[in-house]
């Protein structure tokens, strides 16, 4: 059985593993390009894009493959709908791999908004101190408020268009210790996250409970209904279809 996993999350990683170590799959992991340094999985890798749902069906017909896996980041939106509609060209089976969105908690100061361009109206005329956990493809968005300072933390290094800020470049985990640490120091007035539900950049969420501090959270484009949440729950999915004779398109 031939596998793609549209790698990206967490739990991409984490299945990759379980695949490597059967014998009886041939997995391929796909990574957008995005990040200049992924971390390398046990299993063939791919960088690059499609070239659209077009693209992704061509290549799921020349390369055999019988079980196509979503595991991107939830904020991954357009990679997510080629891959829906690329599986309903190609009449195959399509697992999401997705984890479950954080939930306010008692304490939680948040504002919840549907995208970027709503997190910067949020953010309000007055100048504040605001730390952009979003990484670095929608920075663009806060230009329009310049007024403010941003602490930015990204993977990859960014020199952004804003006449004040400062930038670091670090990858999670984050202990909330930690970012509670760097919220003081900074003195940070606000946070703008996106609701990744990832467990290695909670941290600052935690830390924002612990200060009092408001989050303004970005929700996600699109939540996947029956998605699963673990890797080995995604695997057994995978296991289920491959006992199947494989479905092909044209």
């Amino acid at each position: 059985m031939r596998v793609l996993v549209l790698g990206g999350a967490s739990e991409a990683s984490a299945l990759a593993t379980l695949l490597a170590a059967r014998s009886d799959v041939e997995a391929i992991m796909s990574f957008a390009g995005r990040t200049k340094a992924p971390v390398a999985p046990p299993i063939p890798l791919r960088i690059g894009g499609f070239g659209g749902a077009d693209g992704l069906a061509a290549y799921l017909a020349a390369e055999r493959i019988d079980v196509l896996v979503d595991a991107t980041h939830p904020f991954a939106e357009q990679i997510s709908r080629n891959a829906r509609i690329a599986a309903a060209r190609a009449n195959m089976p399509l697992i999401i791999l997705s984890r479950p969105a954080w939930a306010r908690e008692t304490g939680d100061r948040w504002i919840e908004v549907p995208d970027m361009a709503s997190a910067v109206g949020a953010l309000g005329d007055k100048s504040r101190r605001v730390f952009l956990a979003i990484g670095r493809l929608q920075l663009a968005a806060f230009e329009a408020a310049p007024q403010h300072f941003y602490l930015i933390r990204s993977i990859d290094p960014v020199a952004p268009a804003f006449p004040h800020c400062r930038a670091i470049a670090a990858r999670g985990p984050f202990d909330a210790d930690a970012e509670e640490r760097l919220l003081r120091d900074e003195m940070i007035d606000v946070i703008v996250a996106k609701n990744s539900g990832s467990p290695a950049v909670f941290g600052k969420i935690l830390a924002a409970r612990r200060l009092g501090l408001p989050v303004i959270m970005v929700e996600r484009p699109y939540d996947a209904l029956n998605a699963a949440h673990d890797p080995a729950e995604a695997l057994d999915l995978i296991l289920r279809h491959g006992a199947r004779p494989a479905l092909r398109g044209v």
